[in-house]
């Protein structure tokens, strides 16, 4: 049952640190979602974090988490409110404030149908669609013969030209992290240029492919089989809908379908950089 408390629009906001992970993955624990303590080491390390700590002095009440890609953009990500203050206007408190916080800097984020019609009363507008795919990957249809390669350091350079070309706002702070981060990194070459390049990371007992940045459906196909190889775990990722053959592909190869959620932009007509090139993002939460 819900519980009523005057109190509760008075609760400060605080920012989270690295120290608050525990309490993170609790309160997502709390709602149904997977604890997920690897991404959220990487959320508050690279983002800013907020959160509104719980009345009882156990663990938090709400969080969400800012990742910033200068004034040109930044994604909100994993706005939680714990089950027994639902419904009571705790989201929209903090989504106000995450927002006062952020300016005149658009914002960006995923939303699940749940969510979507409080972002849409704060002023996002959905821009596209992605579905989150899920399962073994079972090589039944061939992935087209494009070369990757594990990157290497040398390729760093030429990965952070491609994916602000791509992306259309430098997310250098994020992509360096990949290699730390991740447990697989590749890189499609042709004649010597890096056409795209992919990762998987762990979480839970999966591995999340993305970013996903590709010349093209082949590529990108070409990059999730290299990285499929490469695991005994299912494989997991986001794809924009618009990218109708790479998810066919995905399908006939055991990855379905498990959720689907709303792009949304704030301050903004669309996204910038080409969608054509960007086919997954490196976690939702992040863009």
């Amino acid at each position: 049952m819900p519980i009523s408390s005057p109190s509760l629009a008075q609760l400060p906001i605080r920012r989270l640190t690295s120290e608050d992970l525990l309490a993170c993955a609790d309160l997502a624990e709390n709602r149904g979602w997977q604890r997920e303590e690897h991404k959220w080491g990487l959320l508050l390390t690279a983002g800013t974090g907020y959160g509104i700590d719980d009345p009882s002095g156990t663990g938090l009440t709400a969080c969400s988490v800012v990742t910033s890609y200068g004034p040109g953009l930044s994604a909100i990500g994993m706005v939680l409110v714990a089950e027994r203050y639902a419904r009571q206007g705790v989201g929209r408190r903090l989504m106000e404030h995450v927002i006062e916080e952020a300016g005149e800097t658009p914002l960006t984020l995923y939303a699940t149908a749940n969510g979507q019609p409080l972002y849409e009363q704060l002023g996002f507008t959905q821009t596209s669609r992605s579905e989150m795919v899920l399962g073994r990957f079972t090589f039944t249809t061939p992935a087209p013969a494009v070369p990757v390669r594990p990157a290497t350091a040398e390729d760093l350079q030429a990965i952070l030209r491609l994916d602000h070309e791509v992306f259309g706002l430098d997310r250098t702070p994020m992509i360096t992290r990949l290699p730390a981060f991740a447990d697989h990194l590749r890189v499609a070459e042709v004649d010597g240029e890096i056409t795209g390049f992919a990762a998987a990371w762990p979480n839970m007992d999966t591995h999340v492919v993305g970013p996903l940045i590709a010349r093209d459906p082949a590529t990108a196909q070409a990059l999730i089989a290299s990285l499929a190889a490469a695991t005994d775990r299912p494989l997991r990722t986001d794809i924009d809908v618009r990218h109708t053959s790479l998810l066919g592909w995905a399908k006939e190869n055991g990855i379905d379908t498990i959720a689907t959620t709303s792009v949304m932009v704030r301050s903004l007509p669309d996204l910038p950089g080409d969608w054509r090139r960007r086919f997954a993002p490196l976690t939702v939460a992040a863009g």
